[in-house]
């Protein structure tokens, strides 16, 4: 952060005492006016709802422009990162700022692979809850218990002690998804197997059994590791926001992860693709490609209450750099699976058409995001839907606790406490009770 030539200078129409402020640049980027001694020189505080125009903290991380539809790990276009890089080389450039040589890699890799395992008291924790339990109440609930198995690495101001729980949290949360999935399911745990890359071992752990050997299909794994890539890091986006303003009061890891599992859950963020799918899924059982134009008609009819899930994004206003990726990867498990003329994949492709062409989404900037696809891609791969926001928790986890890490670093890092403009009753007395 680099202190600019420049001030800021507050002015008020009545007259009232103004104040000025340093200007601070980033490396790209909008340059920042650092208001923290505004409400000691104008007793003002800003309003702000959304944080639509509010930088929290300063990160070297992820840079995103959503006008020009670029998104940066570390300085890397997700665009190659998705193409020539694994999911745990994307893991360590989030982590540690650069993308790993050949030894670095096989270090890394071997040591989130040898703490993918769990303590067996987690499986009798787990089978507290309901077999029909939402995947993600299930995930907060043992994401939050890591930390009462875990007392060796909880001192937050040591370093080493932030490396293995972030390093724990990453190789664990593959494990505790497949376990909840087994659970729901009816089926026995499968344990971790140390000889299988990262994705590989997921998808053994979801989807083998006791009974015979699992073959990993290369297509499906390819797929879902670019899933991982393309959902591990996104700047300040709410659930990363809620796991530095949890992780600001000094609670451990654990818990300041399990608050943004809780985050994510929330449609209108890691449940998206949830909701495109079911979107999808509804559209067709009314009809499909035929019922096209009367569902566009009253997507465009605010009074409807209908929307077009999968499209559109906060902070994209180019198309989601993410997505096209996402697009190819579709085509390419839909087609290995044998799937390419599956009727909800045709609907989303017809979908997608309709709303490129269309002058209101197009006006709009409603481009197709990664959550149309993702969803698609998950479905073909066997992946219930109500599963879907868990394996965007088990993707983002890596920038979760590079986020956290870098905020518990940050020397002029404070517990987070947002201001408020009160509306409510101003002082009042309290009458007795015969009396109110």
């Amino acid at each position: 952060m680099k202190l600019s030539d420049k001030k800021a200078t507050l002015t008020f129409s009545d007259g009232s005492q103004g104040a000025e402020f340093p200007v601070y640049q980033g490396t790209v980027g909008p340059d920042v006016v650092d208001i923290r001694k505004l409400y000691a020189q104008t007793g003002m505080f800003t309003f702000d709802p959304g944080f639509m125009s509010t930088a929290s903290c300063s990160s070297s991380i992820t840079y995103i422009d959503g006008d020009k539809g670029e998104l940066l790990y570390r300085g890397y276009p997700i665009e190659q990162l998705a193409v020539k890089c694994d999911f745990l080389e994307v893991c360590h450039l989030i982590m540690k700022g650069e993308l790993p040589d050949e030894k670095q890699k096989a270090d890394f890799d071997h040591l989130v692979t040898h703490h993918t395992m769990v303590n067996e008291q987690l499986q009798t924790f787990l089978k507290g809850f309901r077999r029909d339990a939402h995947p993600m109440a299930v995930l907060t609930g043992l994401v939050g218990a890591l930390s009462a198995f875990y007392h060796d690495s909880l001192d937050i101001t040591k370093k080493e002690h932030r490396d293995i729980s972030s390093i724990r949290l990453i190789a664990k949360m593959p494990t505790l998804i497949a376990m909840a999935y087994k659970y729901s399911v009816g089926q026995p745990f499968i344990y971790p197997q140390n000889n299988l890359s990262y994705t590989a071992n997921f998808l053994r752990m979801m989807f083998g059994n006791p009974c015979e050997d699992y073959v990993v299909n290369e297509v499906v794994e390819r797929a879902l590791d670019r899933i991982f890539i393309l959902h591990a890091e996104h700047e300040q986006n709410a659930s990363t926001s809620t796991v530095r303003l949890c992780g600001s009061s000094g609670t451990n890891p654990f818990a300041a992860i399990a608050a943004g599992v809780a985050c994510l859950w929330g449609p209108a963020h890691g449940g998206a693709n949830e909701a495109a799918l079911q979107m999808l899924e509804e559209l067709l059982a009314q009809g499909g490609v035929d019922k096209l134009p009367e569902f566009v008609a009253k997507v465009k009819d605010k009074s409807s209450g209908v929307k077009l899930m999968g499209f559109g994004h906060r902070v994209y206003k180019n198309y989601d750099p993410r997505a096209k990726l996402m697009q190819e990867t579709c085509r390419e498990v839909l087609e290995a699976l044998g799937l390419q003329d599956d009727p909800l994949f045709k609907l989303a492709m017809a979908l997608e058409k309709v709303a490129l062409e269309d002058e209101y989404f197009v006006s709009r900037k409603l481009y197709p995001n990664v959550d149309f696809y993702s969803g698609i891609v998950q479905r073909a791969i066997g992946i219930p839907t109500s599963l879907f926001t868990a394996i965007f928790a088990l993707a983002r986890t890596v920038g979760w606790v590079a986020q956290w890490n870098e905020m518990i670093s940050d020397p002029d890092y404070k517990i987070g406490r947002p201001r408020q403009l009160y509306t409510g009753e101003t002082a009042r007395d309290v009458a007795d009770l015969n009396v109110r």
